[in-house]
């Protein structure tokens, strides 16, 4: 595959795809973030003018556009594991931060759930975290079959 695609993504990049040129991927050009990317429409709205860098910190081109839905990998969330954390008190007082043995319990449970896994918190009556791993649920162009209606033939 050339480019991963969170699922909440898929509806921008099946346009994208449709009707925007392909989606552009650009790379960081900011060496204190070298591995970050952004996902892009390739062409303005008019669907002929090249979509310009957004950031500063965007290279000058895009490192590639993907116009294949086959070339794009979709993945979902799933949760793992969910328990919770301690917060506490900032060094300067004003904000909540997770104490210093919840951060390594954090740590210690993203890897334990493997590669891509990730965390967020759930604020809800109490302070959890929450492990997600991600899962394939294949190629755009499965997601687009699936989620989308077939283009209408124009008569």
């Amino acid at each position: 595959m050339k480019h991963d695609c969170d699922i909440e993504n898929a509806p921008k990049f099946a346009e994208w795809i449709r009707s925007r040129g392909g989606v552009a991927v650009w790379k960081s050009a900011d060496l204190g973030d070298p591995g970050k990317t952004w996902s892009a429409p390739y062409l303005e709205t008019d669907g002929k003018t090249a979509k310009p860098k957004q950031s500063w910190q965007m290279q000058d081109t895009p490192a590639m556009v993907v116009t294949d839905p086959e070339e794009i990998e979709v993945y979902a969330p799933q949760e793992v594991k969910r328990f919770h954390v301690a917060i506490r008190q900032s060094g300067n007082g004003l904000t909540l931060v997770v104490t210093d043995g919840g951060t390594r319990r954090i740590r210690k449970e993203v890897k334990a759930a493997g590669n891509g896994a990730f965390y967020s918190f759930d604020y809800g009556d109490e302070q959890n975290c929450v492990i997600y791993t991600s899962k394939s649920v294949g190629t755009l162009k499965k997601w687009m079959d699936e989620n989308t209606e077939p283009a209408k033939e124009l008569v």
